[in-house]
């Protein structure tokens, strides 16, 4: 049985790879944590440029729409210009998170796309989860 879709913002793509236990609320944390440890490679990824799974425990989330959209919206087409891709792209979260690791991160421009976030010193001060070892078997 395929694995339902996840329906998630572009920027939560590097918002995950850094991931590390804090957030807004204990609330929001958990769910990313769950969302984090629950989406396997070959889960479908929906993008949209709208609220998503991950804004669901999100203190910023009011009745469908997002309190900072104006930020989170530039992240997004940021992050969508940088991986060629468009909102409602479909794709595995795998393909998702190599693209954004490989065109993204790995290049150095996490600060460009999203260095006016207040987790900003977070992902500053950490390697990327989706950075793969040189010893990784492909």
């Amino acid at each position: 049985m395929p694995n339902k879709p996840l329906k998630l913002r572009p920027h939560h793509g590097m918002c995950l790879a850094y991931f590390i236990g804090e957030g807004y609320s204990n609330a929001f944390t958990a769910h990313m944590r769950q969302i984090l440890e629950s989406t396997v490679p070959d889960t479908p990824v929906v993008l949209t440029v709208g609220t998503d799974t991950i804004c669901g425990a999100c203190p910023n989330h009011d009745g469908g729409v997002c309190t900072a959209d104006g930020k989170v919206s530039r992240y997004d087409q940021a992050v969508l210009d940088l991986c060629g891709l468009c909102a409602g792209t479909s794709l595995s979260f795998s393909a998702f998170t190599e693209l954004v690791q490989d065109r993204i991160l790995m290049p150095g421009l996490r600060s460009a796309v999203c260095g006016d976030c207040q987790w900003d010193s977070i992902c500053a001060s950490q390697p990327s989860r989706w950075e793969k070892s040189e010893n990784s078997a492909q």
